[in-house]
């Protein structure tokens, strides 16, 4: 099923989802390569984007060919967030994406992420300034609410709407359940029913069966893949393929999983340097390799790896 955001028609309405450390480039091109019908960057400060900070360059790359992809910013002055969006448009992006659902203390307790949450009126003026900035689609990700009894989602997104955001991605967790418990549906569901703009879905979507079952319980137009996607890019496209014919693809062989742990250490090795690439595939080797035998040597094992030849040497024992 295509997904329309703003001015960009994407191929299916499968997306992956922003997560801090894990989306960049390479692992974007691995998901795109599975069928996936956008990504979005890690989460970017409109600050640092502001002074000039080194780090943000790496983050706002996105490579020729990649396919959709929206930029993610964080951050609570609307002249900023405005000023940046407007920095931005020219760039490769298919859309401006305002995160507004970060749980983590260190962006809540500086009012951003989800922290905005508690101040609607501020969110509000943050996607209107976005808005009226650009041409380009603006849209926003959020939580159910802070906390259980401050569940406003449908209130944001109905605010949202009427900021003019082309899209909504609704995580069904508060703040407070950071990853914890289970993700609420039906708020997701609720907020469908209560805007007209696109509803992208967000929370527990681990298998195939998981997303038929999001799109069924909750009408929603799109659904974003987060902590499923985590070593496990063909989620994609087993999705994909179940969406379209009902059929549950295989998941990968031991050996199509070590050949892509093996391209992927290749090509962050090529944008960031071997030493970097090695440290962050200890990450990934723990996600790739989880549930297979012998998994927890071989997490041990991967923290000894500093080189390429390292790590193909690990995979083939």
């Amino acid at each position: 099923m295509k997904l329309t955001i703003g001015n960009t028609i994407l191929d299916n309405n499968v997306i992956l989802a922003p997560m801090a450390g894990v989306t960049d480039l390479p692992f974007r091109l691995l998901c795109r390569e599975q069928g996936c019908g956008m990504a979005v960057t890690e989460m970017v400060s409109a600050k640092a984007i502001l002074y000039k900070n080194k780090n943000t360059k790496e983050l706002l790359e996105v490579a020729p060919g990649e396919g959709p992809v929206a930029v993610q910013l964080f951050g609570s002055d609307p002249d900023i967030m405005a000023e940046i969006a407007r920095q931005l448009e020219e760039g490769p992006y298919a859309a401006i994406d305002v995160n507004m659902g970060c749980p983590v203390p260190k962006i809540v307790n500086n009012g951003e992420g989800s922290a905005l949450m508690r101040d609607p009126a501020l969110a509000g003026k943050v996607l209107s300034a976005m808005v009226k900035a650009v041409k380009k689609p603006v849209t926003v990700k959020f939580r159910k609410g802070f906390r259980e009894e401050e569940a406003n989602a449908v209130e944001f997104a109905k605010m949202a709407e009427s900021c003019g955001v082309a899209a909504v991605a609704v995580h069904g967790r508060t703040r407070e359940q950071y990853y914890s418990g289970k993700a609420d549906w039906d708020i997701i569901r609720r907020v469908k029913e209560a805007v007209s703009i696109p509803v992208i879905g967000n929370g527990d979507i681990f298998t195939p069966e998981d997303a038929g079952r999001m799109l069924r319980e909750t009408g929603c137009d799109g659904i974003m893949i987060a902590r499923g996607a985590k070593g496990n890019p063909w989620l994609f496209k087993r999705v994909i393929h179940y969406l379209d014919t009902g059929e549950v693809l295989e998941g990968p062989s031991t050996e199509e999983i070590q050949e892509m742990i093996l391209r992927h250490g290749r090509m962050l090795s090529d944008y960031k340097g071997e030493k970097t690439a090695m440290r962050e595939m200890r990450g990934h080797m723990a996600w790739y390799t989880k549930g297979m035998p012998h998994s927890a040597s071989l997490r041990n094992e991967i923290n000894q790896v500093e080189t390429l030849e390292g790590l193909a040497e690990l995979l083939a024992r």
